[in-house]
């Protein structure tokens, strides 16, 4: 789901408290020891850990094409998939599957936050368990806002696992070397003194998405968290900062989407992270910009136009996408001076 806080809040709510608060660190929730073979089950994948991990899947009737796994966003959960996992499988025979990702949805430890690695290697292994259960057929990974960085960071890894491409969806790739001095300020005091703090993103103006009735429903979901401790924000940014370090080094073949009206990942870090993509990989790396999308460009109201050309790049990842966003650029990406939009 988008990024429902503003860092700089932290700093109003700090102010009756960070002089009388004793220091803490932020509580990471992370794996416990192999007990076990990851495997999968018909409803979740088992970790190495054992921890079950809700798992939906939406099949074609027909033979399938391609495979994806859909990674979901801060504080939502598997069923962000369920419409563009619905249209694909029914329109262009593609497997999707998606997995309620560590402290989010129906896994274990709502609202906490299991480090970087953790989600890492549970992407790592979803990919290898579900290539092992598709043999031959083509296997994508996709991650939408946060999960975005969390592909970023796996694909990048000592060991990525084996897959044919990588579409980021609005990647959070807003790390602190995009952030200005005083947001890094906030989000450390408050990690550090008042991590079991929560916080909403009531009041903030922030519009994520133009399908306001899908907005109204993942209110009144109650796998959706609504309130964010700030450790969980805190493990939330130090995934940001790994995932826009990353782009050096991300030389798989990718499909980046981004949308014009984005209000939850500015245009700075995502301009940042196109910088850095290596050179050399170019040719095999796809970016879109949509005029009307918003953060949410897979539920946003024209969200079939973007579900369309994810099948059009898999089926051809070197076609024009049928929607032409591929024709149109970041105005950081063309910007001659430098310096502008880093102030």
């Amino acid at each position: 789901m988008w990024v429902n806080i503003t860092i700089t809040r932290i700093v109003l709510l700090l102010i009756s408290t960070i002089l009388t608060v004793s220091a803490c660190a932020p509580r990471i929730e992370a794996p416990g020891p192999d007990i076990t073979t990851p495997h999968l089950e018909e409803h979740a994948i088992v970790t190495a850990d054992g921890v079950r991990l809700p798992l939906r899947q939406w099949l074609p009737t027909t033979k399938p094409k391609a495979v994806i796994l859909a990674l979901h966003g801060f504080n939502d959960y598997s069923n962000f998939f369920d419409d563009p996992g619905q249209f694909l499988a029914q329109r262009y025979q593609i497997i999707s599957y998606a997995f309620d990702q560590r402290g989010f949805g129906g896994a274990p430890t709502p609202g906490r936050w299991a480090g970087v690695q953790a989600y890492a290697d549970d992407a790592r292994n979803a990919v290898t368990l579900l290539k092992a259960k598709h043999p031959g057929l083509p296997i994508y990974l996709l991650g939408a806002s946060m999960g975005g960085a969390v592909a970023l960071v796996t694909l990048t890894s000592d060991h990525p696992p084996d897959v044919d491409g990588a579409i980021l969806a609005a990647p959070a790739v807003w790390g602190r070397a995009t952030m200005p001095w005083y947001q890094r300020l906030a989000l450390w005091l408050g990690a550090n003194t008042v991590p079991w703090m929560t916080l909403t993103g009531e009041g903030l103006n922030i519009k994520p998405s133009d399908n306001i009735e899908m907005l109204i429903a993942l209110g009144r979901d109650p796998l959706v968290i609504k309130k964010t401790r700030i450790g969980t924000l805190y493990g939330l940014v130090n995934l940001m900062d790994a995932g826009l370090k990353s782009a050096g080094n991300f030389n798989v073949h990718a499909f980046i989407l981004y949308g014009q009206h984005d209000e939850v990942i500015p245009e700075k870090p995502t301009a940042e992270f196109l910088k850095t993509l290596p050179s050399e990989s170019k040719p095999i790396q796809k970016t879109a910009l949509y005029e009307g999308g918003y953060h949410m460009l897979l539920r946003d109201l024209p969200a079939a136009t973007v579900w369309k050309d994810i099948a059009a790049w898999i089926a051809n990842p070197s076609k024009p996408l049928p929607s032409k966003a591929d024709q149109r650029t970041l105005s950081l990406l063309v910007n001659d001076d430098p310096r502008k939009g880093r102030e």
